[in-house]
């Protein structure tokens, strides 16, 4: 298992931010051709408009992405439905749950989010969080469908939501509050169109993560680390609530972690491994995507190839 360089290196990286890039690709050289991206769909706009233009930009070689829930990611490829070299995952034991082993063997962290209420301002959902109310108070006195979360049999945001529902509902005394939000929350099966619904004005909030809402120019009100996935030392706490899609997969409550690996037999693995080795040296690229890398990230995990250092 590799671990990090320490504070020296996550140093640096983020005081050079994307320069550091040109440092990796002048190691590597220049790869013509693409890449294959199968991502959680949190991450879509930080891939389309961040990421993969500056990989581009630095290696030649074109990103293409394709963005759906993470549970869907893995189901497509468990059974072989896409073909990627790169899988990016957004939450990182459910990578390792479903393909450690016959897909792949590593994978290296890269960054940290938080869950929170991604929301319109001129709805009255808006206007209520904008003067101070509590955000399940709000809620739960919305009309059935104002508010969306994701999908949870498609992506680890949809549980993350029901998890959030469960903690706040033993953080605040708010009997059967999971259960009625449950009912009530409209579920957004493409995890992409999560704040685009809210930009429209179909719903009038989401349960999102941070960056999602910063993709839009939107405002977020972040739940409390009791409840927002964020703070590790809260994993315990996190893991008191599950959920179980309906292929059977329970997912404990935890601290939300991006990791990527690249697919054994890919189309393209050198260039897979350059993306995924770019993922870990551009923090000041996440940072700007409205993603968190902390002082601990990048971290590997597994038996990472020679060629992809953290």
């Amino acid at each position: 298992m590799s671990t990090g360089r320490g504070i020296s290196r996550r140093t640096y990286l983020a005081a050079v931010g994307t320069a550091a890039v040109g440092g990796h690709a002048g190691c590597t050289g220049s790869a013509a051709g693409s890449v294959s991206v199968l991502s959680a769909g949190s991450l879509a706009s930080a891939i389309s408009d961040h990421l993969g233009p500056a990989f581009e930009s630095e290696t030649g070689t074109a990103v293409h992405g394709e963005y759906y829930g993470t549970n869907a990611v893995m189901r497509m490829v468990e059974d072989r439905t896409k073909h990627p070299d790169v899988i990016v995952s957004a939450d990182a034991t459910l990578l390792r749950d479903r393909l450690y082993g016959e897909f792949t063997d590593w994978d290296v962290e890269f960054a940290t989010n938080s869950l929170g209420l991604g929301y319109r301002g001129s709805t009255s959902i808006g206007r209520a969080l904008d003067a101070g109310r509590p955000w399940y108070e709000v809620v739960r006195g919305a009309d059935d469908g104002a508010v969306a979360i994701g999908d949870p049999d498609l992506d680890p945001l949809g549980y993350r939501a029901l998890q959030a529902f469960e903690l706040a509902e033993r953080e605040h005394g708010l009997d059967g509050f999971r259960e009625e939000m449950s009912r009530r929350v409209y579920r957004e099966p493409e995890e992409p169109q999560m704040m685009a619904g809210v930009e429209s004005g179909s719903r009038a909030a989401a349960v999102v993560y941070r960056n999602m809402a910063v993709d839009h120019g939107m405002p977020f009100v972040e739940f409390p680390d009791a409840y927002n996935f964020s703070d590790p030392a809260l994993a315990d706490h996190y893991a008191t609530a599950t959920y179980t899609t309906e292929e059977g997969y329970t997912a404990e409550g935890r601290p939300i972690v991006y990791n990527a690996t690249t697919k054994a037999n890919a189309d393209n693995p050198d260039a897979g491994r350059r993306f995924v080795q770019f993922l870990a040296d551009t923090p000041g690229l996440l940072d700007e995507a409205g993603l968190t890398v902390t002082a601990d990230l990048p971290r590997g995990h597994g038996d990472l190839p020679e060629d992809v250092e953290v």
